[in-house]
């Protein structure tokens, strides 16, 4: 296998960031005004969550900015931080077709879990139980990559404490490997099987019939995949083993993405939003505890964006899904699998 490094503005480390107010987008009375046009016009042509387009949901005067936000997202470093977003001015009803209406224009929005949630509420239902679905409880999660190109992140609320953001560039991990421990590259490039976390339609296997590359192109464009933890929930269930090379090359990805010197740490405090580019960043959360209050506790929109003009490799495509988690009546986001013995543990 030749592999050989990948050159990518987003491969970039965390010391090379500016800090985050240098790099990050400032909405002001102009995006405001399109926004409340826009969602007048999505209104009229009697749009919902479930239909919101971008033909429906017209940019106007800052189309061409949006656009730019998408070239950063695409083909510059993959983080793009907006702040000032007017949380306080919109029903969380209106707030949500905004917000789903200018992803719209950065990629598709796709279901993220059985509950066919196009934009997905970011809340701690489930302490630290790792049964629940990541983005609704409150535990640490390692750095990952979603089933989705892009990711977007709005802050509402806080955490009382916690709940800090980090991310990192797998790309940038994948040529500090080649330069070190080249010899990992080749399990990282052959992939892992997935386990689904109960999210599979009836009758499909409760892991991935395929390893997923966690290093893969496609016409020259580089993607990445990574989810620790489903790779350690189909090993502890015993679906398949891992080699001694394979788990290296886990553990070392792991111990670099996750340094100082590649992963950017950042609080999204209330109006930033980022949207990052999950085909070549990672993400994590550090652990968080919560206001009693529900007026208080944490709160985030999540949208999950697929790009189908950006190519794929199949093995990855095909876990991905163009369409996102299948929608399932009676579905939710809590796994009851054998997988875990303490509903409370929380190694990744």
């Amino acid at each position: 296998m030749d592999i050989k490094p990948i050159q990518h503005p987003a491969a970039w480390t965390a010391i090379e960031l500016p800090p985050k107010r240098e790099f990050s987008i400032s909405i002001d009375e102009r995006h405001v005004l399109e926004f409340d046009r826009a969602l007048i016009k999505a209104r009229e042509a009697g749009a919902s969550l479930e239909t919101l387009a971008s033909h429906n949901f017209p940019l106007g005067n800052i189309a061409e900015e949006v656009a730019d936000w998408r070239t950063r997202l695409v083909t510059g470093v993959g983080l793009v931080l907006l702040r000032n977003f007017p949380i306080e001015r919109y029903s969380i009803q209106d707030l949500e077709m905004i917000y789903l209406g200018l992803g719209c224009h950065l990629g598709v929005p796709v279901s993220q879990s059985n509950l066919g949630d196009r934009v997905g509420h970011v809340i701690n239902i489930g302490g630290d139980d790792r049964r629940e679905r990541a983005y609704r409880n409150s535990r640490e999660l390692s750095l990952h990559t979603d089933r989705c190109d892009y990711i977007g992140m709005l802050c509402l609320r806080p955490s009382r404490t916690g709940g800090v953001s980090g991310y990192a560039s797998a790309i940038a991990v994948h040529n500090r490997i080649l330069s070190t421990r080249p010899e990992l590259l080749g399990p990282l490039y052959e992939g892992y099987r997935l386990h689904r976390f109960g999210e599979q339609l009836p009758g499909e296997s409760p892991v991935t019939d395929h390893p997923v590359p966690v290093f893969s192109f496609s016409d020259g464009w580089p993607n990445v995949v990574y989810i620790r933890g489903y790779i350690d929930l189909a090993v502890d269930e015993k679906h398949y083993e891992l080699s001694d090379l394979q788990l290296e090359a886990l553990d070392y990805f792991d111990e670099l993405a996750h340094s100082e010197e590649f992963c950017f740490d950042t609080m999204l405090e209330p109006g930033e939003l980022a949207f990052t580019n999950n085909c070549l960043l990672l993400h994590r959360r550090t652990a968080f505890e919560d206001y009693q209050e529900d007026a208080k506790r944490r709160h985030l929109l999540r949208l999950w964006l697929v790009d189908p003009s950006r190519p794929i490799a199949e093995a990855a495509n095909r876990h991905k899904n163009i369409h996102g988690i299948e929608k399932i009546k009676g579905g939710g986001t809590y796994y009851d699998g054998p997988g875990y013995t303490s509903p409370s543990e929380t190694r990744y």
